[in-house]
């Protein structure tokens, strides 16, 4: 199955699981099986999820703001990635 790639900033939604049909960003890739997703509400910059690859769908967005910032160490803030997160969604 031909899959979008998850890199940092990308916008997913997840497959599987109890938190089924969220949207969330990658915030980090920590292996080939998992990445650390936020949504800036109930997992906040400080608190990511944990979550398999595999139950995540990319939409193809990446949240380029989000990825610069957080390559060069920057900080960014919960309120700024909800906003972000909801000019994604519609």
């Amino acid at each position: 199955m031909n899959r979008l790639p998850l890199e940092i900033g990308s916008v997913a939604v997840s497959t599987a699981g109890r938190d089924q049909g969220r949207i969330y960003a990658v915030f980090q890739e920590l292996d080939a099986d998992f990445v650390l997703v936020v949504d800036g509400k109930l997992r906040s910059m400080d608190r990511p999820k944990k979550k398999r690859r595999k139950h995540l769908r990319a939409t193809g967005n990446v949240l380029r703001e989000m990825a610069r910032r957080l390559n060069a160490g920057e900080i960014v803030q919960d309120h700024e990635l909800r906003a972000w997160l909801k000019e994604e969604e519609g």
